[in-house]
């Protein structure tokens, strides 16, 4: 029997492959940033004027041409990490000083608590002026979304004048607002001051109610009435029907009779327009005024000494001054004279 040859197998292992190294790393990380700097660039011609790329353009190709130099269209530094292009927190296009900086002692002294007082009056004095706008707009609205105040629209005026929104309330030929020669109201002139009200009450300013006639004088009457009285009269019946209407008293600081002194139409003084009532809501520089004008102290009474008679005139804490005792002797006139 033949002997058996042994079967030799060869058997090949497969190795993994080898390390490539992390060039591949390399090129990926510079193709994201080429990304991100063209992504910053294009943001940067969208988001800039043609003088801050400038600006831009200029610092990187000479950093120190900012603090240096200066000039227009480049940032006015004295940092080279600031320069470059106009100044961001200016409106204005690039700067001309060329990085020359005033001394102190040239410049002025500001009175910081001055100008601020001069900014917040001027702020309040806008807003102020800004509600008495809106204020007429809501009037105008009123008128028109009620028919019954819109049948009266031709005889009531808003103006706004320097002294805050006048409403003119105008007499009519056909359509008188009092009755003749008389402080009774009609019935529509007290419709219309009561939704005018409603509408004046919303701000908390004050309101002065002027009442006018026109120069056709007041018949002759044992009582002295005049157009003055007659003015007054009517400007008080106003008064109360916006009291009625809803307008706190507290709100009226003045009511004022004025006859025919400033008529409306002054080519025609006895044109029926001339006789209306005037309703002023002041705006807060107006209503001071009036206030300061009120509260001002009279000036002191001349002091009037009768020959013969006996005068004192106490001092006092606030007066200071001495008292006067005129010792003249007295006449006594004689009879017959």
């Amino acid at each position: 029997m033949a002997e058996l040859q042994p079967i030799i197998k060869k058997v090949k292992k497969s190795k993994g492959h080898g390390h490539h190294g992390g060039a591949w790393k390399l090129a990926y990380a510079d193709f994201v940033t080429a990304m991100m700097a063209f992504f910053l660039l294009m943001w940067l011609l969208g988001s800039t004027t043609k003088e801050m790329r400038k600006g831009i353009a200029d610092y990187f190709s000479d950093p120190w041409k900012a603090s240096l130099s200066g000039g227009q269209s480049v940032g006015d530094r004295t940092s080279v990490i600031q320069g470059g292009g106009s100044d961001l927190t200016n409106q204005e296009s690039g700067q001309t000083d060329r990085g020359q900086r005033p001394k102190e002692e040239d410049v002025p002294p500001v009175d910081m608590a001055q100008l601020n007082d001069q900014q917040v009056q001027l702020a309040a004095e806008q807003l102020d002026a800004k509600k008495l706008e809106d204020l007429k707009e809501e009037i105008k609205k009123m008128i028109e979304a009620k028919p019954d105040m819109n049948e009266f629209k031709e005889q009531i005026k808003l103006e706004t004048t320097p002294e805050g929104l006048r409403v003119l309330i105008i007499d009519s030929l056909n359509r008188p607002m009092f009755r003749l020669a008389s402080a009774v109201a009609a019935p529509h002139i007290k419709l219309i001051l009561n939704n005018l009200a409603s509408v004046i009450a919303s701000l908390p300013n004050k309101v002065s109610v002027n009442g006018h006639t026109d120069s056709l004088p007041f018949p002759a009457n044992q009582t002295g009435y005049t157009n003055w009285e007659l003015s007054s009269d009517r400007a008080n019946a106003a008064r109360q029907e916006l009291i009625r209407g809803g307008l706190p008293e507290s709100k009226i600081l003045r009511v004022v009779g004025l006859a025919s002194s400033i008529p409306y139409n002054a080519a025609v003084p006895t044109d029926p327009v001339n006789r209306r009532i005037s309703i002023v809501v002041m705006n807060r520089k107006t209503e001071q005024e009036v206030v300061d004008s009120a509260a001002a102290t009279p000036p002191p009474s001349p002091e009037i000494t009768t020959p013969g008679a006996v005068s004192a005139t106490p001092s006092s804490p606030e007066s200071g001054g001495p008292i006067k005792i005129d010792l003249a002797p007295i006449v006594q006139p004689s009879p017959g004279k």
